[in-house]
């Protein structure tokens, strides 16, 4: 074979070689900063990228994806002088891959340095209690400071938090009694409470019993009275019925008397009759009416002429 050919085949092939090799592949999630001549020339995103060799670096592989970075406890001291340990958890995102790559050396080193003064100039303006009740302010504050001053460097800050606050140890044993008291003094307000709402409710079950027992005497009462009163009225309608009787048989005697035409002896004999009912009494002076004298005589004489 001709050697001119050899020659132009491994050019091929090595130029070939040298192309394939240059091939890149940008994943999703991924930026590449490329540099040419050591000047920035391009940012590759997801995709299918080839660089000049010898003239094109990849000088950064940037992550897009939000990042957590855990940045150990830093010693804080509070507006009352108390020394505290926060450490504080960010959550950023790379907008930029050239600021990031251009921006700030160490951006990582350069968030956590500026997270901790930031945090120590909040917590400085706080005493001990509004620093403990206070996390989502903090929070909201150092996202808003980290967020504008890493702007310039293409990241943005999307949330900060305290994940832990540790004040000194008589600090927290002060802490703990104080709890302990609170706990205590509410279970005292509890107990008292229920006491209080049990001697309410044994007074008013008394108080009702009262009412039930002055309500049963009452209807007792009620129905006693009621009772005599039915017996007087009955008593009474069978006075009222003698003596309606005793009228009506007083005038059907009348009427019968009437009927029979009587004469003087029979009505002086009637009342003759009704003196003797009188005497059967208990009367101790009986006055005679001179008619029934007469009627004695009257009688005797009946009798003597029938002897």
């Amino acid at each position: 074979m001709n050697p001119f050919i050899i020659v132009v085949i491994l050019i091929i092939l090595a130029v070939a070689a040298l192309i394939f090799a240059n091939i890149r592949v940008v994943p999703q999630s991924k930026a590449v900063v490329i540099e040419r001549l050591g000047t920035y020339f391009t940012t590759w995103q997801t995709g299918l990228h080839v660089k000049i060799p010898f003239f094109d670096r990849m000088a950064k592989t940037v992550s897009l994806k939000e990042q957590v970075v855990d940045f150990p406890p830093q010693p804080v001291i509070t507006k009352d002088n108390v020394t505290m340990q926060i450490d504080t958890v960010v959550f950023f995102q790379i907008t930029d891959p050239k600021l990031y790559c251009y921006g700030v050396e160490s951006p990582i080193s350069a968030i956590e340095n500026l997270s901790a003064t930031t945090l120590r100039n909040i917590i400085g303006e706080l005493e001990l209690d509004s620093t403990l009740t206070s996390r989502d302010t903090i929070n909201a504050k150092i996202r808003v400071i980290l967020d504008e001053a890493t702007d310039p460097w293409g990241i943005k800050v999307n949330r900060v938090e305290l994940k832990n606050i540790i004040p000194p140890r008589e600090i927290q044993d002060a802490m703990e009694k104080q709890m302990k008291a609170e706990r205590e003094r509410r279970e005292a307000i509890l107990r008292a409470e229920g006491e209080k709402q049990s001697k309410i409710l044994v007074a008013e079950g008394h108080k009702e019993s009262k009412i039930l027992e002055a309500e049963a005497e009452k209807q007792s009462a009620i129905l006693a009275a009621e009772a005599v009163k039915e017996a007087k009225i009955r008593e009474a309608e069978g006075e009222a019925e003698a003596i309606e009787k005793v009228q009506k048989a007083t005038a059907d005697a009348i009427k019968l008397l009437n009927d029979a035409n009587a004469n003087d002896a029979v009505l002086k004999l009637k009342a003759l009759e009704a003196f003797a009912k009188a005497a059967d009494g208990n009367a101790t002076k009986i006055i005679i009416p001179s008619e029934i004298q007469g009627i004695a005589g009257l009688a005797e004489g009946i009798i003597e002429s029938t002897k």
